[in-house]
């Protein structure tokens, strides 16, 4: 049988992580867009990018690796682009206010490109883009990490690369497409999970430092460390390996702060866009085109021994957010563990479960 899990209410968990950051000294400018942005994660199903997170930036907080007050600088800015320099504040706040910005200046140029450099970690990326395509718009986005070296390339076991992440959103007809994958085969916080619980992957997703494909999450905590394949494995990672680089370009890049640079801390540069389908074809027409082809996917022959259907990207993970918010949200005892903790360093409790 498999860990029962305890469930919460999902505003009482957004008002203990916003407690929780508060009490540890961020500015409440910031908390309650992180704190929502984290549980957005859980509420999706991305649960190693939801509340998991938390502990870790209280920690960097502790630490002074999170900046608690400030604002944006912007480095550079046309109508329709800009560079800002997060400052080192908490991603999701930086990420969140950059859509806000984007889809006010798409509205008017009919698309915006953003980069934000020396942003703090911006938690997953599947939890900003449903207030976008909500509005009729699509968004586009990448992160990557300049310091993080964990992905091999193709042919190679050492770790290079960032897991390097990338998100779209974009309204169809019958429901909205979200789609947010790494460019390795497996997360950093599915590692971490893994190895925490000690288990191992289903599938060969690590290579060891001799290059023997590998289910031990532990390889990435030895020296010489193991790295996660890129998305692909040994059979076609060069695939992986370029969505990785073209990750790197857009983040690193165009921020002018990458790896060469070399800054330090816990550092995400991230690329995000807006699209107004209305300033291209048409958005009815646009939604219209989605939709075909998200029922010709939904109604394809299975290959499930269930005859399960086909499903859209982001179908399940909305469809898990609908059933969470009406019954709660399921959280694991490592997760909780991680946040009892804190809350009794900090002078807290849990909330009650439902």
């Amino acid at each position: 049988m498999g860990e029962k899990l305890q469930v919460f209410d999902a505003d009482d968990l957004k008002a203990f992580a916003q407690t929780l950051l508060e009490t540890a000294g961020l500015s409440s400018d910031f908390s309650g867009t992180v704190a929502a942005v984290l549980v957005e994660g859980d509420l999706l199903g991305h649960d190693t990018h939801g509340l998991a997170l938390l502990p870790a930036y209280l920690a960097s907080i502790e630490a002074g690796g999170m900046a608690l007050e400030g604002n944006i600088e912007i480095l550079n800015e046309r109508p329709a682009v800009a560079l800002w320099d997060g400052k080192g504040l908490p991603g999701p706040w930086l990420v969140t206010r950059g859509f806000q910005c984007a889809v006010e200046k798409a509205a008017i140029y009919g698309t915006y490109t953003l980069s934000i450099r020396n942003s703090h970690h911006t938690a997953g990326l599947v939890s900003y883009l449903k207030p976008v395509v909500d509005k009729g718009f699509m968004a586009i986005m990448s992160v990557s990490d300049p310091t993080e070296g964990c992905v091999a390339p193709f042919g190679g076991c050492e770790p290079v690369l960032s897991t390097n992440p990338f998100a779209v959103g974009y309204p169809a007809e019958g429901g909205a497409v979200l789609l947010d994958m790494s460019t390795g085969q497996t997360t950093n916080g599915m590692v971490k999970r893994l190895y925490t619980e000690k288990r191992m992957f289903a599938h060969d997703w690590l290579i060891t430092p001799t290059g023997e494909p590998s289910r031990d999450p532990s390889i990435r905590f030895n020296d010489p460390a193991g790295a996660i394949m890129p998305l692909g494995g040994f059979a076609s990672g060069h695939k992986g390996t370029g969505l990785g680089m073209m990750v790197e370009a857009l983040s690193h890049g165009l921020s002018g702060f990458g790896r060469h640079t070399a800054p330090q801390g816990w550092v995400n540069n991230v690329f995000l866009q807006v699209i107004d389908p209305s300033a291209f074809g048409g958005r009815e027409t646009f939604m219209q085109e989605a939709g075909f082809l998200c029922d010709a996917i939904r109604n394809s022959r299975s290959a499930q021994s269930d005859g399960a259907a086909p499903r859209v990207a982001g179908q399940r993970a909305q469809q898990i957010r609908e059933e969470r918010l009406a019954n709660g949200v399921p959280l694991s005892a490592s997760v909780l563990s991680g946040l009892d903790q804190w809350a009794v360093k900090l002078g807290l409790s849990l909330p009650s479960p439902k």
